[in-house]
C-alpha cells in the first residue's frame, strides 16, 4: 500500500504535518528534488515515487 494513503488513515496528523511542513519549506519543492536526482542523492525511481505522490496529494487537496 501506497505510505501516502496509510497516512491518510490519520487525516489530522498528516495536515497539521504538512502545514508544518509549508511553513517552514523555502524554495520551489519540484527544483529541490531535481537536485537532489541531480546530485544523486535520490534514484529516478526515488524522484518518479515523490512525483506520484505530490500528483496525488494535489489531486486530494483539490490543488488540480
Amino acid at each position: 500500500m501506497n505510505p501516502l494513503y496509510q497516512q491518510m488513515s490519520q487525516p489530522n496528523d498528516i495536515i497539521s504535518r504538512f502545514r508544518q511542513f509549508r511553513q517552514t519549506f523555502k524554495g520551489n519543492p519540484q527544483e529541490q528534488v531535481q537536485q537532489l536526482l541531480n546530485s544523486g542523492r535520490i534514484t529516478q525511481a526515488q524522484y518518479n515515487a515523490a512525483v506520484q505522490q505530490a500528483q496525488a496529494l494535489q489531486k486530494m487537496l483539490g490543488m488540480r
